[in-house]
């Protein structure tokens, strides 16, 4: 899947909604650049037939993934696929966080429910094209560094030695608007929030910026001594932290300086505790 495409594209629909798998099937089988070999009502099946697919030399290509799904959920797929398995994918979803703009031709797409007909058919002329032009690797970059801090790429302004360790950290963001480029200085932001394949950077003075990149990419780009990850969803300046509030089950809640709780994940805290120089 990473050259280029020559042949009918295998494209697999996984949702866990019957009238949303139908639909898809309907819309894609009316398209002859692309073969339906299966619809999946879940994660773990969807995983089991693009491996088996893969091992069988008959790949799937495309994947329309559905985010929210009981048990294994969208990016719970992707994060279990092996990167030399993994199908450009176009994800559907009945929630904005994850879809907030139409991303440029070369960009994995969103479907947000309830959308029509030509929106799909803009969607999958996307992909397909991405596909046959050889551009799978640019899909693939972009979904490994929704699976965390330990993805780097080329979007982020940061390179990495061999131990994924930072060598240039990232000082001001591109801010594009529809008539003019800001450059914001890092050092403004109190806190930076995923959303889907943008993220929301939190300002000092109060103001809230859509940014399109990926947590994960900020997280790897940053000085790692001012900015420390403390969730899955969210990286905070250190600087402004006020306190930190433990729960009777023994998880933090970390309070920054204008009152904004941000919950610190049980995966993260030790990245936290390395940065504070002490066990909490």
């Amino acid at each position: 899947m990473m050259t280029t495409m020559t042949t009918t594209v295998r494209v697999l629909v996984v949702d866990d909604e019957k009238p949303a798998r139908e639909r898809l099937r309907r819309l894609l089988e009316r398209d002859p650049r692309v073969e339906v070999v299966g619809c999946c009502v879940a994660g773990a099946e969807a995983l089991q037939i693009v491996q088996e697919s893969t091992r069988a030399g008959a790949p799937v290509h495309l994947l329309f993934l559905d985010v929210q799904m009981p048990e294994l959920d969208g990016f719970g797929v992707i994060a279990a696929l092996d990167p030399h398995e993994m199908p450009a994918v176009v994800f559907v979803t009945a929630h904005d966080e994850y879809a907030i703009r139409a991303f440029d031709a070369h960009a994995i797409d969103y479907l947000l429910k309830p959308f029509s007909d030509e929106r799909f058919e803009a969607a999958l002329d996307r992909a397909l094209r991405h596909l046959r032009a050889g551009h799978a690797q640019i899909l693939l970059s972009q979904l490994q560094a929704l699976l965390g801090p330990s993805s780097v790429t080329g979007t982020a302004a940061a390179t990495a030695t061999a131990t994924g360790t930072a060598t240039t950290t990232l000082d001001r963001i591109v801010l594009k608007g529809t008539d003019r480029v800001r450059l914001l200085p890092v050092q403004q932001i109190t806190w930076i929030e995923a959303a889907g394949m943008y993220v929301r950077l939190h300002l000092r003075d109060g103001s809230v910026h859509l940014h399109r990149s990926l947590l994960g990419d900020l997280d790897a780009a940053l000085d790692q001594r001012r900015f420390v990850r403390v969730h899955r969803s969210a990286i905070v300046n250190i600087d402004v932290i006020e306190e930190l509030q433990q729960d009777p089950h023994g998880d933090y809640t970390v309070v920054l300086k204008d009152r904004t709780e941000v919950r610190l994940g049980r995966r993260y805290r030790a990245r936290l505790q390395d940065r504070l120089g002490q066990d909490l």
